[in-house]
């Protein structure tokens, strides 16, 4: 079945050093990225961006590579075609307040970081409309684990991968929201199978999408331990690796 849409994280998938489209992971330049979404243009596929960068960052950067679909904050929100949806579950907006000023209100941020070897992920932690961004290194069951048992299963935390700084970052985000979720909800929303989609992702929340799309591709930079059955490792990591992804999907 031809390949029609790839889901594709932005940090550490897309993009290399400095956050560039243009740059490996050592900082050389590099084309792969941008003919792998020329590819995916001529052939009609749509990409989707799924990322835990803010709305807006996300929403540019669909602009600029020509989409009008994309998935910010970690799944908590989907934009199709200027539609929006959230996933927040009991923290969607209300009374005047954001679902990160009631996860907040909670105590839950303050719990975990006192609990835990995590700090904001400065300055990308500001104006965030859902999630509280963190960077550091903590066992993400452990802290999952002090959620539940005081009180907070709403909520999880979850790792999306390494940050540039050191360690790894880290989302405090509703339960109910996911990569997944929002891959699945687009997914429904276009009418798509499974078989006519591929994800490509570093991280282990990046892992979530894999039962339900065709096929999951892991960059070289990503973890190693990220195994199933429709999952492939990348020879080359980060935007050089996204182009193995769709290349070896478009051919099939």
């Amino acid at each position: 079945m031809a390949l029609r849409c790839v889901y594709t994280d932005i940090d550490g998938t897309l993009v290399g050093a400095g956050a560039s489209l243009f740059r490996d992971g050592e900082g050389e330049f590099t084309l792969l990225a941008a003919r792998a979404l020329e590819a995916c243009h001529r052939a009609g596929v749509e990409v989707v961006l799924k990322s835990g960068r803010r709305k807006a960052q996300v929403m540019e950067d669909a602009r600029l590579i020509g989409q009008s679909a994309y998935i910010y904050e970690v799944g908590s929100g989907v934009v199709i075609d200027g539609e929006e949806r959230l996933l927040c579950g009991e923290f969607e907006p209300r009374d005047g307040r954001t679902p990160h000023e009631l996860i907040t209100a909670t105590g839950a941020p303050a719990l975990l970081e006192r609990s835990f070897d995590i700090e904001p992920h400065a300055p990308w932690h500001v104006d965030r409309f859902v999630s509280h961004l963190y960077r550091g290194a903590t066992d993400v069951g452990e802290a999952n684990a002090l959620l539940e048992r005081e009180g907070h299963a709403a909520l999880r935390l979850i790792d999306n991968g390494a940050a540039a700084e050191g360690g790894h970052t880290y989302h405090l985000i509703p339960a109910t929201a996911s990569k997944a979720a929002a891959v699945d909800l687009h997914m429904r929303a276009r009418g798509l199978s499974p078989e006519e989609c591929i994800a490509v992702g570093d991280s282990l929340e990046d892992l979530g999408v894999a039962p339900i799309v065709g096929r999951f591709f892991v960059v070289a930079n990503g973890p190693a331990e990220a195994t199933g059955p429709n999952v492939t490792h990348t020879e080359s990591g980060y935007g050089d690796g996204f182009y193995e992804a769709v290349v070896q999907s478009l051919v099939q």
